[in-house]
């Protein structure tokens, strides 16, 4: 595939397009005053001051296709997705809650053994929530609490131009059946493998050492990085030759997949070899594969030839552009190395 039908082909991609909705309702909130919230909208977890550490407060549902085609693993990723939804802001999972929404008992069962695996595998438990034991539907949604230092916070709205841009990918997987965008790194690990994986974002924003970040969800990676200049009011050029892939594995796919483990982060070049380390510690391909750039552009390149992927005074991803911080944190922000 060129690069101008890989533009427009990813440009189309149900869990890019289905972001928009977040700018649709963000308009319904009113704006509360309340000193202890240091950041919400466009940041993977709400940031709430809790003395000298930060509560990190974060939900996710389960889109209704994979409820149908494997509640096994709708189960299993409701507690995932949430689960990287902390390690993305630089935190520990703490404990989660769950609503779950049924019409068959059979495919309850199901969906809960995937929580049930989930939980042991990762280790956070699951400590309350709901049941709607009669519905004409099956849902799955799951809330998550995480902790971080005030000081270790990886926020997603404060990339700095001329940071490298870090794509950092577990490879170690496979689509499973029926599920070709959801790329699975963990089911198949240890325990103690995985929580050793879970602990690498934590140790990155101890160190300080990234200027942003964010998990590479839905969106699949690039789309993942749109959101994050989207927020940060930045622009970026990416070498899609640079990104980590499996062998073997088609590109538009990939590009597209949800990652089992995988994280965008931008950085001062100073400290990228050292997060491309902490990541191949764990078994974790990271690689520098462009930079952020003033603008509003996503510009990717292959080979000779570039294209824009967004254009941010244009384009909607989901249209958080950074004003869902208080000044504290804005102001650290740009003192940020």
């Amino acid at each position: 595939m060129n690069l101008e039908a890989l533009i427009s082909d990813i440009r189309k991609h149900p869990g890019i397009t289905r972001k928009r909705t977040i700018s649709d309702v963000l308009h319904f909130f009113p704006k509360i005053d309340q000193k202890n919230i240091l950041a919400s909208w466009g940041e993977d977890a709400a940031v709430i001051e809790f003395g000298d550490s930060v509560l990190l407060l974060a939900a996710d549902g389960i889109m209704e296709p994979l409820m149908k085609t494997n509640p096994y693993f709708a189960g299993y990723y409701s507690v995932l997705v949430n689960i990287h939804d902390i390690l993305a802001m630089g935190g520990v999972p703490l404990a989660m809650v769950d609503v779950i929404s049924m019409k068959e008992e059979k495919i309850c069962a199901q969906v809960m053994r995937g929580v049930e695996a989930a939980v042991r595998k990762f280790g956070v438990p699951m400590v309350g929530g709901h049941t709607h034991p009669d519905c004409e539907y099956h849902a799955i949604d799951v809330a998550i609490l995480g902790v971080a230092g005030k000081n270790e916070v990886i926020y997603s709205h404060t990339a700095e131009s001329g940071d490298d841009i870090i794509f950092a990918m577990d490879t170690d997987g496979y689509f499973p059946e029926k599920l070709p965008y959801a790329w699975d790194t963990t089911s198949r690990k240890s325990e103690e493998f995985v929580r050793r994986q879970m602990r690498i974002m934590n140790e990155i924003g101890k160190r300080g050492l990234v200027n942003s970040g964010k998990d590479m969800s839905n969106p699949g990676s690039l789309g993942t990085l749109g959101m994050l200049l989207e927020t940060s009011g930045k622009g970026g050029i990416v070498d899609i030759d640079l990104i980590p892939r499996p062998e073997n594995e088609d590109l538009t796919q990939w590009l597209k997949a949800y990652q089992g483990f995988g994280f965008v982060l931008t950085a001062n070049p100073k400290n990228s070899e050292e997060i491309i380390n902490l990541f191949k510690s764990v078994r974790v391909d990271a690689a520098v594969v462009g930079n952020v750039q003033p603008g509003s552009k996503l510009i990717l390149k292959q080979g000779n030839n570039t294209g824009v992927l967004f254009d941010f005074d244009k384009d909607v991803i989901a249209g958080c552009k950074g004003p869902f911080v208080t000044e504290r944190v804005r102001k650290k922000s740009e003192n940020v190395c």
